[in-house]
């Protein structure tokens, strides 16, 4: 650091990971504080004021203020830097937060050290991973009443784990439950996927899928809450979403049609499983949302990204904010624990010519999907059936007449049964037929017969 520097910092103040001090009254307060925060230098010898007053460094003093760092619990790792008669004590960002002084838990708001509270250092821990949703018990849970057999079986058929121990025993070889006084304890992970229904513990691990009029939330035209399990929830989510996709069909010469939905059925349940298995749990004032509007479709849960991860990260780095429920997933084969899905989704999109999604991370996690009311769901559509209706009627209608020139007499009964439609459907036809002149009905209807046009 040379001179314009340093006057330059001592101008600009205190700030975020700025701290002047006269002396070394309170040291560990601003040490705890930057460590759990985002690092700062602490400009000893430098008052309130801006006042460069100085401080005589001795070895001593370097030995005492090293004893204060090391007394924090845990210690705080500092470095040393001179300047003229200026200590300055850089203070690493520590990397087993949270760290504590004499005094308390602090964390650096602005330019002040501000002390924590119960419930911020409640909060502080959830941000840090240092509780996690997913390993936590909850007494509301009874096993013999709330468990579910059939999908502890359902789970190890889909894992291929032998079933061969009994249901408890399973379970805590999963790492999900495990005795306590004689009972059978699980934590939330094996609650949120073995509870016979979650409604009868938890009301926020609802997945709420909604279908609007337009492109704004006003008309809800369907509405479904699904909590049972998270593993039921993503399938009863599909469902709901492939309930209201526009489908396309291709006729690609195999006996049956290939249906094209208009997003990828795969990339929506790489979202859905998304929200699901990374979706901050200890938010209770907020549901997954899987919403479908005329534009697009809107996949969200509450949380953002998991600490330590950025929007430059999203299919670079994978974060698990709920290992245990992640690892139970991937078991089942439902996610990879790789960060693939991000990709994944890219990739879906673009095969099937569709805009990349968007991402938005604040508060709530949102993967936004385009494609609902573009052409490839309206034009593309409507010409493939138009294509497809047209040669179907063709076909139907050149059958109907060659039975006619054939047997004159024959019933609708039979022309329905040996043209393969209903008896609507053949008098639709005969109706058309005779409204453009085509056919003629000679006598009456029981007795009579049809004359066909020359020439058709």
């Amino acid at each position: 650091m040379n001179k314009k520097q340093f006057r330059q910092l001592i101008e600009e103040g205190e700030g975020y990971k700025i701290e002047f001090k006269e002396a070394l009254s309170n040291l560990d307060k601003e040490m705890a504080a930057f460590a759990n925060s985002s690092g700062g230098r602490i400009f000893l010898g430098v008052k309130d004021d801006k006042t460069v007053k100085g401080i005589k460094i001795t070895n001593g003093l370097k030995s005492r203020i090293q004893d204060i760092a090391n007394h924090c619990q845990p210690p705080i790792k500092i470095i040393f830097e001179e300047f003229g008669n200026i200590l300055i004590i850089e203070v690493r960002e520590g990397d087993d937060k949270p760290y504590k002084c004499s005094t308390g838990f602090y964390s650096r708001i602005g330019p002040n050290s501000q002390k924590l509270h119960r419930n911020d250092i409640i909060d502080f821990f959830k941000t840090e991973g240092k509780i996690r949703f997913d390993e936590l018990v909850n007494s509301k849970f009874d096993y013999k009443k709330h468990f579910d057999k059939s999908k502890l079986d359902t789970f190890l058929k889909l894992a291929g784990i032998s079933n061969i121990l009994n249901p408890s025993s399973t379970l805590i070889n999963l790492g999900i439950a495990e005795k306590q006084n004689g009972k059978i304890i699980l934590n939330n992970t094996g609650i949120l996927l073995f509870s016979k229904n979650l409604d009868n513990i938890y009301q926020h691990t609802t997945i709420t899928c909604a279908l609007y009029k337009g492109i704004e939330k006003v008309d809800v035209l369907d509405r479904k809450d699904f909590n049972e399990d998270i593993i039921s929830n993503i399938e009863d989510t599909m469902n709901f979403l492939k309930k209201h996709i526009a489908v396309r069909y291709e006729m690609t010469g195999a006996a049956r049609r290939k249906e094209v939905p208009e997003i990828p059925f795969d990339a929506l349940r790489e979202a859905v499983i998304n929200a699901i298995a990374h979706r901050d749990y200890f938010e209770k004032g907020a549901n997954a949302m899987i919403e479908i509007f005329d534009d697009r479709i809107e996949i969200s849960n509450p949380g953002g990204l998991p600490k330590g991860m950025t929007p430059k990260d999203l299919g670079k780095k994978s974060v698990l904010r709920n290992p245990n429920i992640a690892n139970l997933l991937n078991r089942a084969k439902y996610i990879e624990k790789m960060g693939t899905g991000i990709n994944k989704i890219k990739r879906l999109m673009k095969k099937s010519g569709l805009k990349p999604p968007k991402f938005e991370c604040d508060y709530f996690f949102t993967i936004i999907f385009k494609g609902l009311g573009t052409p490839f769901a309206e034009k593309t559509t409507q010409k493939t059936t138009q294509k497809t209706t047209q040669k179907t009627t063709q076909k139907t209608t050149q059958k109907i007449l060659a039975l006619l020139i054939k047997d004159p007499k024959i019933s609708r009964r039979e022309l329905a049964k040996q043209i393969g439609l209903t008896a609507d459907g053949i008098k639709y036809h005969l109706d058309s037929f005779r409204k453009n002149k085509i056919i003629k009905r000679i006598g009456p209807d029981k007795g009579g017969y049809w004359k066909v046009k020359k020439g058709v």
